[in-house]
């Protein structure tokens, strides 16, 4: 193992090695799910660590930084896992991240150098439909407002999609957000607390399309052999989400928090990410992307906001979005 997991082995106590510390990380419920990341990675970890990791779920994306503010550094977890760029300003601004000092060479669409926040993954946000029952998808937002569409969308004060919907809106439409969200108003069936329940509902058959990912029928085509699973390719391009690590300022462990963040952008651990969480690898790893990847939409033009952007858009953008929904 690279130099924070050796460091964190030599400077435990004797104690502390007899008894395998304890390292806590927070993450979003379907990465602590067995079908997520979270039993690979932490059996890959504890395999070299010396410790036992437990990762605890709490809620979606955006509810980390919410839980980890309302614990304000005195709580138990030591690292935080499944922040994302839309959220890296506020979550620096709140003092409760420390340096992460790791090094790794990113695969990202964009430059990333942030010395707090380390991507572990990446996407782009899409719309996904079954195409046995949708052949023909609208191409863009104004369209999908135009239609009789039925679709769930997730809320983006509490799930980091939902957060990059409006931001997506955002990007792309810029003043006239608040009229596209107008249009949208009346295809949006349910908004719900985090990503699982709303793709979970779509597969229920409860709406025509969710609020996913460009990559989200690679599981349906690898995992169930089922083609069926498409994301609707929309002409204003999509929005790119990076999907970050932080180690927590008041962690009793800072060292072996910092080896698990190393780790989690190692060969092992990214290696792990394409077929259990379905997004794309920071860091590609040596046999590149499962066969099937290669079958998905790519879009021509990726959209993004960088922190400061997205922070600044944050508030105004939630608040179209929730304007639209209340009338």
């Amino acid at each position: 193992m690279r130099f924070f997991l050796a460091a964190a082995l030599m400077l435990a106590p004797p104690a502390a090695r007899a008894e395998a510390p304890v390292l806590t990380v927070l993450a979003y419920d379907s990465f602590v799910s067995e079908w997520g990341p979270g039993p690979a990675i932490t059996a890959g970890f504890e395999a070299v660590c010396g410790c036992r990791l437990r990762i605890i779920g709490a809620g979606d994306g955006a509810a980390l930084l919410a839980r980890a503010r309302l614990e304000g550094g005195r709580g138990a977890a030591d690292v935080v896992v499944g922040l994302d760029s839309n959220l890296v300003a506020a979550a620096r601004e709140s003092g409760l991240f420390a340096p992460h000092g790791v090094t790794a060479a990113l695969d990202l669409p964009v430059a990333w150098s942030d010395p707090d926040f380390l991507p572990f993954d990446w996407g782009w946000f899409a719309f996904v439909h079954d195409r046995t029952r949708l052949a023909d998808p609208p191409g863009g937002f104004e369209a999908l407002g135009q239609s009789d569409l039925r679709i769930i969308v997730q809320d983006p004060r509490s799930s980091t999609p939902g957060l990059g919907l409006v931001m997506w809106v955002e990007a792309a439409h810029g003043p006239r957000a608040a009229e596209i969200w107008a249009a949208l108003a009346d295809n949006i069936v349910t908004v719900t607390p985090g990503w699982s329940e709303a793709y979970g509902l779509f597969l229920e058959g409860e709406a025509d399309m969710v609020l996913s990912y460009t990559t989200s029928p690679a599981y349906h085509l690898i995992a169930e052999g089922d083609d069926t699973k498409a994301a609707a390719p929309f002409a204003e391009g999509h929005y790119l989400q990076i999907e970050v690590a932080g180690v927590l300022e008041g962690s009793d462990s800072p060292d072996l928090a910092r080896a698990f963040l190393d780790y989690l952008v190692s060969e092992a651990a990214q290696a792990v990410i394409p077929e259990t969480n379905w997004m794309y690898p920071a860091v590609t790893p040596a046999a590149g992307l499962p066969a099937g990847f290669e079958t998905l939409h790519r879009p021509e033009r990726s959209l993004y906001l960088d922190p400061a952007e997205a922070e600044a858009l944050r508030g105004p953008a939630v608040m179209r979005w929730r304007d639209a929904l209340s009338r």
